[in-house]
């Protein structure tokens, strides 16, 4: 199926950081994405695939996960053990 075929039914709203979205727009851009949406969808399809992933800790809440400083810090809420 193509994806101009592809019908797409469910809304997804996020909130992210001003840091997140100039993250998000500096990937898209230089990439040459048509919209931060296929970014999106981009970004998600590759985490998907990704190998090596850790599972959240239980009672993690979801303010806890950042896309740009978090992981850096070490902060992410999740279990790399």
């Amino acid at each position: 199926m193509s994806s101009n075929n592809l019908t797409r039914g469910e809304r997804l709203q996020i909130m992210l950081t001003l840091e997140e979205v100039e993250a998000l727009d500096n990937w898209r851009f230089t990439r040459r994405m048509p919209s931060r949406a296929a970014a999106v969808r981009e970004l998600l399809k590759r985490g998907l695939a990704a190998e090596g992933f850790s599972v959240a800790d239980s009672g993690v809440k979801s303010q806890e996960f950042g896309v740009t400083s978090a992981a850096a810090d070490g902060a992410d809420g999740l279990d790399r053990t």
